[in-house]
């Protein structure tokens, strides 16, 4: 493996790292990207019906199902498989040894 392509991968296993983390449960993420787009419908709707707070639970319910999705395909698309993942693990290990 080159050093460019190290380099892409580390990147990639870094993301993957930080979704993971952002993932945890009970996990309260500091940063907060605006704007997000929703249906006005669905806001309007669960606002009427349960308040600001259960609105707000809501879209980041549906923000952590969608990055969970996305995450999961970019993990096979970077890594393919758990034993690749593995190898490169085990790679950067040796490498922060080195």
């Amino acid at each position: 493996m080159d050093e460019e392509e190290y380099s892409k991968k580390y990147v990639k296993l870094r993301i993957l790292k930080s979704i993971q983390e952002y993932l945890k449960p009970g996990d309260n993420s500091p940063t907060a990207v605006y704007p997000i787009n929703v249906p006005d419908d669905l806001l309007y709707q669960v606002l009427k019906l349960e308040g600001a707070d259960s609105a707000d639970k809501l879209i980041h319910k549906i923000f952590k199902m969608g990055l969970t999705v996305w995450s999961e395909k970019f993990y096979n698309e970077s890594f393919g498989s758990r034993v690749n993942l593995q190898r490169f693990i085990e790679l950067v290990k040796k490498r922060n040894r080195e």
